[in-house]
């Protein structure tokens, strides 16, 4: 148990320290590639428009003067809105544009596990089934089945 508990924070502290430098240390591009140009709706590292020039430029500055991201993420939320960010945020209403997906994909798993499965069961039970595989061969048609085999096996 104490392994397992050892190897969960050492795999926790390996995935954190670049999420922590990104944090403190963030780069343009990873800002850039955030953000949504306001006036062409693309994200900010695609846009050549006037305001995107000038966004890019502040972020410049930001990071120059030691920001970290969440402080310049919250500047750009504040002068231009939550339209302004790339992914939806994961609070409040938002939330559903993550959780939708990931709900509606496990549905279509369980759905697909669920006909496979009564599919099987279906497909088990079908032993009362009057068809031609359930009827007995007439004695020619298994004598001339027999010969035609023969003649393969020399």
């Amino acid at each position: 148990m104490r392994r397992a508990a050892a190897l969960l924070a050492a795999v926790s502290l390996v995935v954190a320290a670049p999420a922590l430098a990104s944090e403190q240390h963030p780069t343009p591009s990873e800002l850039e590639a955030a953000l949504i140009c306001p006036t062409c709706h693309t994200p900010l590292d695609e846009s050549n428009a006037p305001v995107a020039q000038q966004m890019k430029q502040r972020i410049r500055v930001e990071i120059a003067a030691g920001w970290t991201r969440s402080r310049i993420m919250d500047g750009f939320v504040r002068d231009f809105g939550t339209g302004i960010l790339a992914e939806p945020q994961t609070h409040g209403f938002d939330l559903v544009a993550w959780v939708l997906p990931l709900g509606g994909i496990g549905l279509g798993i369980v759905g697909v596990a669920a006909g496979a499965w009564l599919w099987s069961r279906r497909r088990a039970g079908d032993d009362d089934d009057d068809g031609p595989a359930a009827a007995p061969l007439d004695p020619e048609l298994d004598r001339r089945v027999d010969e035609a085999l023969a003649s393969f096996d020399r």
